[in-house]
């Protein structure tokens, strides 16, 4: 009787694994397949976002010449320069650029720089700032009306890209100013690529 009491457990226990292992795999499979699916839609979307992004913070333009990677320092991610043309003349540089230094961490920004050297725009690409607050920076340094937050027109060269409360020329975004750091950090990375690679 205990034989066969032992025989029925063990036998339970490897059809529990059994069953645990085809559920697993069956599982595995179907994220497999999910992901291969959407992968394709999921970086259209996100080539979609990065062209509308280069749109906005340009001057108008009607070619993009050869978009180039530069790394602005040992150890650091690559940035994406994405040069534009109207009529053969260059008008401005879309520069994709990041920072590591947010709120929630990482922040992607598409950042224009016409041929004169100033911003001519920004887009946020990608970030986990907290929402009414640090997300704020979508429109907060794009507001003509508050000058002491527009970075429009402006460039590091001739402004101090920090925040007022550290001695800067710029506004903070209320409540955030771990977030405002990281964009103008971000800005000035590009800025200082840009300026060091120009030809």
């Amino acid at each position: 009787m205990e034989e066969t009491k032992m025989a029925k457990r063990e036998s339970s226990f490897i059809n529990m694994v059994a069953t645990l292992v085809l559920v697993t795999g069956i599982a595995a499979a179907a994220l497999g397949f999910v992901y291969d699916f959407t992968k394709g839609p999921i970086e259209a979307a996100k080539l979609k976002a990065q062209t509308e992004a280069i749109k906005n913070v340009l001057p108008e333009f009607d070619e993009l010449g050869e978009t180039k990677t530069i790394t602005p320092a040992e150890g650091a991610d690559a940035l994406e320069f994405f040069p534009a043309y109207k009529n053969g003349e260059l008008v401005g540089t879309a520069i994709k650029t990041y920072t590591k230094s947010g709120f929630s961490g990482f922040i992607s920004i598409m950042a224009g720089i016409d041929k004169d050297g100033n911003f001519s725009g920004y887009s946020v690409l990608e970030h986990a700032e907290t929402p009414g607050l640090g997300s704020k920076m979508d429109v907060w340094f794009n507001n003509p009306e508050k000058p002491k937050q527009y970075v429009i027109g402006k460039n590091p060269g001739s402004t101090n890209f920090t925040v007022s409360k550290d001695g800067g020329e710029i506004d903070a975004i209320t409540a955030s100013t771990i977030t405002s750091r990281a964009f103008l950090e971000a800005l000035t990375l590009a800025y200082d690529s840009y300026k060091n690679n120009e030809k």
